[in-house]
């Protein structure tokens, strides 16, 4: 099973791999994506916190997420709560990454595993959302490598996790890290397309 410390390693390769890369330009496309290598990583950051904070409630809603105000800083950039101070550089950028994924991996460890709260792929419990949190870093640390020019090749045993959990209808008999890559729609696996559309299930199995 998932664990805290399975989000706290995801959390810590990323910074490891992306701290590489401070003085690069972050300003440039993150992959595929249509944000910016910073934009991205301010989305990350921004995940991990709103997971965490749907965990804090003593009583959480099983109907909305926790009713805080999203905004974009440009038309078409990612909605966030989490914006980064730019003046504090990349450095500053990823220290926000690291608080923010700290929050998660704090309420992943404390919450009680009965609790469930809203998300729109579900109602899940607190493995649930770090299995999300984990998905986020892996995929969108993936974004941004690409942007930077970075390596990037996490645990083929963390992504077997997230898989199982979250991804119930992935294919068992592929590498698996392409495999997570095929299922956010990322890449093709041998004889199947690349995705257009995809999704998780947050829930636990028994809950879905």
């Amino acid at each position: 099973m998932l664990t805290a410390d399975d989000l706290d390693g995801a959390v810590r390769l990323s910074l490891d791999t992306l701290g590489r890369a401070v003085d690069a330009d972050w300003d440039v496309p993150a992959g595929t994506l249509e944000w910016t290598c910073w934009e991205t990583v301010e989305h990350l950051a921004d995940d991990l916190f709103a997971y965490a904070i749907q965990l804090g409630p003593r009583t959480p809603s099983l109907e909305r997420e926790v009713p805080l105000h999203w905004w974009a800083s440009r038309e078409g950039g990612p909605a966030n709560v989490i914006f980064a101070d730019r003046t504090a550089g990349p450095a500053g950028l990823l220290e926000v990454l690291d608080g923010c994924g700290a929050l998660l991996v704090a309420m992943v460890r404390t919450a009680a595993p009965t609790v469930r709260s809203h998300h729109g792929h579900g109602a899940a419990d607190p493995v649930g959302f770090a299995a999300m949190g984990v998905v986020e870093i892996l995929v969108h640390t993936h974004d941004i490598a690409l942007g930077l020019g970075l390596g990037w090749n996490p645990p083929a045993q963390l992504c077997d996790k997230v898989l199982a959990r979250l991804f119930p209808d992935a294919p068992a008999d592929t590498d698996r890290w392409q495999t997570l890559l095929w299922a956010t729609g990322r890449a093709e696996l041998p004889g199947r397309p690349r995705l257009t559309s995809w999704r998780w299930y947050g829930a636990p199995a028994g809950e879905r």
